[in-house]
């Protein structure tokens, strides 16, 4: 069975209850009910999103901050609140320390370049994990680059989980920061990041975690975590596109300049100079995403009214099925068997490429992900060019895993044995 810290609580919820919620659901694919197994790459929307999106653009559509008129004021209050709703949601002691962005991607690259960037100096070194997705090391390497520093990997074995026993050689004297994926996107692994974020604060190393596949699928507290930065993505949280956040630790994001210059991000300009706001207006210049923030705001309450820990228990057992039902099939190889995952199963079928195998259920109604998942080490590691990805939320039932299960019996059928 496959192991997560929710497995001592009780799974209660019914997904049969909660599909309504999602009206995306509700349709069919080729002339099957859809299955959607995609959710690792994008969630669908709860009826509470669409809601508050409309809702804004409705009634108080109207640029925030700046204006003294009632639409104005309604928007920025929602804008606002939706920041300390993710503030409560992370557990971080001041919505000073919330930061609205695109998505992870952007909130790292923040990181590297406001933070990481001025710091770095020849010789210098950054560790990342062999199972970071490609958003969590090209940025890393652009600074190290630009500053003659250093990348260097904390290796992973075949089973996709961390070589702790590594980490005192590739963590050293010379280490700026530590970046880890919380858990992988390509494999599920839930990584120990309570560890590694222990392991760096001894030698004085700051953290950045990448949340973007545990914030929707578990409890996440990032004080209790002790780590330095936390970035996650609005849309793989049930939330809209175009939506993230970064969490920085204050005394970090006092010390950062700009990220990006314009309006609302300042106090003064002038042709000699400008000065700027305190965090986290400084990092939020020009009309921010206001219907994505108040759509992620109307997510994360969705997630906390339906409970994390019993989100993340449903999803252990859904995923222990599928691991049994799909691990037993023959010609089957999985991807990642750590023992530690969140609702991921990856894939090989033995003599039929991926994308054919994504093409051939999509037919049946089965929306999985095919590719190298934007983590190509992770498929070097493992001697693959791709794999198949099924991706599980609260929302996804047995019946599903079994739609699954038979449309690559059929894969194997068409491509023979």
């Amino acid at each position: 069975m496959v192991k997560t810290e929710a497995t001592l609580v009780a799974p209660s919820l019914d997904p049969g209850l909660l599909r309504p919620d999602f009206p995306a659901l509700d349709q069919k694919i080729h002339g099957h009910p859809l299955v959607y197994l995609d959710n690792a790459a994008t969630t669908q929307k709860p009826t509470a999103v669409l809601r508050a999106l409309d809702r804004y653009y409705r009634r108080d559509c109207s640029n925030v901050h700046r204006g003294v008129h009632t639409l104005s004021q309604r928007s920025t209050a929602s804008y606002e609140s939706a920041r300390g709703i993710v503030q409560r949601f992370l557990g971080s002691s001041s919505d000073r320390e919330i930061v609205f962005v695109r998505g992870a991607t952007e909130g790292i690259n923040l990181v590297a370049r406001s933070f990481l960037g001025p710091r770095l100096e020849p010789g210098d070194e950054v560790l990342v994990t062999a199972m970071e997705h490609h958003a969590n090391i090209v940025p890393w390497q652009l600074v190290c680059k630009a500053a003659g520093a250093r990348l260097r990997v904390l290796p992973m074995d075949d089973r996709g989980e961390l070589r702790l026993e590594e980490l005192g050689k590739v963590l050293t004297e010379r280490t700026r920061l530590l970046a880890a994926v919380h858990v992988s996107n390509a494999l599920g692994t839930v990584n120990p990041v309570e560890e590694l974020v222990a392991a760096a604060r001894q030698r004085g190393v700051p953290v950045l975690l990448d949340g973007a596949q545990a914030v929707p699928h578990k409890a996440v507290n990032v004080e209790a975590l002790g780590c330095d930065f936390y970035v996650f993505s609005g849309h793989k949280a049930f939330g809209p596109t175009g939506i993230g956040v970064l969490w920085g630790r204050r005394e970090h994001l006092e010390t950062m300049e700009p990220y990006q210059g314009g309006g609302d991000m300042i106090v003064t300009v002038g042709f000699e100079g400008s000065t700027f706001r305190e965090p986290p207006a400084r990092f939020e210049a020009g009309t921010p995403n206001i219907a994505g923030a108040i759509g992620l705001g109307a997510a994360l309450e969705y997630l906390e009214e339906l409970g994390l820990p019993q989100i993340e228990a449903y999803e252990a057992e859904l995923l222990s099925y599928a691991t049994q039902r799909i691990g037993s099939l023959p010609g089957i190889r999985l991807i990642g068997t750590a023992r530690r995952k969140a609702g991921v199963l990856s894939f090989v079928v033995e003599g039929v490429h991926p994308h054919d195998v994504g093409t051939i259920l999509d037919q049946r109604g089965v929306a999985v992900r095919v590719g190298h998942h934007c983590a190509q080490p992770v498929m070097a590691h493992f001697g693959v060019p791709a794999t198949v990805r099924a991706s599980f939320a609260f929302y996804n039932t047995r019946f599903e895993v079994d739609a699954l299960e038979q449309g690559l019996r059929e894969v194997k059928e068409i491509f023979g044995p």
